[in-house]
């Protein structure tokens, strides 16, 4: 009979700890983050002037320095993980990142799963061809044409739309070397990438053949759910003071040229 009271109370006593909740499943996302002081930002680390690494190999660029700055906002320290594009949502889906800068783009089809932070840039599109092919001067030029993209880029459909076929590749360097070496006729990009890379390689034989008519708005992408709600709204509202404070602002001229991305199109 002792035994057998001494197995119940047992019994008990591990249930009434099984429903005891943990006070870290209490905590959100955002409480998370800032106890442990850490905001993993992933990135790809190849796209400049996004996201890059310079002549010291330290990565750098707008993306790089926007996240650094809401992070201090938050009171937590950036800390970075380079992954190729193709795996970067897949990353945020499974809880590896926190949080991505990257000069993505807003989709409605992106917003069904993951949630968007205020727009911190704004980013026009452009059809990049050869020098010396005059067959394609617009985008409806496209139909049946090869361009060359990472795939699942806002870019890739953009061209896909207009009837061409993508071919996948990891970064725009490598875009732009199977465009020149005719393996594919176009690739749509960034205005400011594209100047960028010919800022570095003026020779190269590349142009601009079109610029589409709307501007993305680039935001910063996070989990969604009621779990990460908070921690949208925190970085929404960093972003939206250092926007106030000029601070974005001075890093567009920086990267892009003296251009400044985070003036909205309707604004201009």
């Amino acid at each position: 009979m002792k035994r057998f009271f001494a197995l119940s109370l047992a019994l008990v006593l591990a249930l009434g700890l099984m429903l005891i909740p943990s006070h870290a499943e209490d905590k959100d996302m955002l409480a998370r983050i800032r106890e442990s002081g850490k905001m993993v930002v992933a990135m790809e680390g190849v796209w400049q002037p996004w996201t890059y690494h310079n002549e010291d190999d330290e990565l750098v660029g707008f993306d790089v320095e926007v996240a650094k700055a809401v992070a201090e906002k938050l009171g937590v320290e950036a800390v970075f993980e380079e992954c190729p594009w193709d795996s970067i949502f897949a990353g945020v889906d499974a809880g590896r990142y926190d949080i991505v800068f990257n000069g993505v783009d807003y989709t409605d089809e992106r917003a069904e799963k993951f949630s968007f932070s205020t727009p911190y840039a704004y980013n026009y599109a452009v059809l990049i061809v050869r020098a010396d092919d005059d067959r394609i001067t617009s985008f409806e030029d496209l139909e049946g044409m090869k361009t060359a993209n990472t795939l699942s880029s806002t870019y890739a459909e953009l061209t896909e739309s207009y009837g061409a076929t993508t071919y996948g590749v990891d970064d725009f360097d490598m875009t732009i070397e199977l465009l020149i070496t005719k393996r594919v006729d176009a690739t749509a990009n960034a205005e400011v990438s594209f100047i960028d890379y010919m800022t570095a390689r003026p020779d190269a034989p590349i142009k601009i053949a079109a610029k589409y008519n709307s501007a993305t708005s680039v935001c910063a992408v996070m989990p969604k759910g009621e779990d990460s709600s908070s921690f949208v709204e925190a970085v929404s509202a960093a972003l939206e003071e250092l926007n106030a404070e000029g601070v974005i602002s001075e890093l567009s001229k920086k990267y892009f040229f003296g251009s400044d991305l985070t003036v909205a199109p309707e604004a201009e």
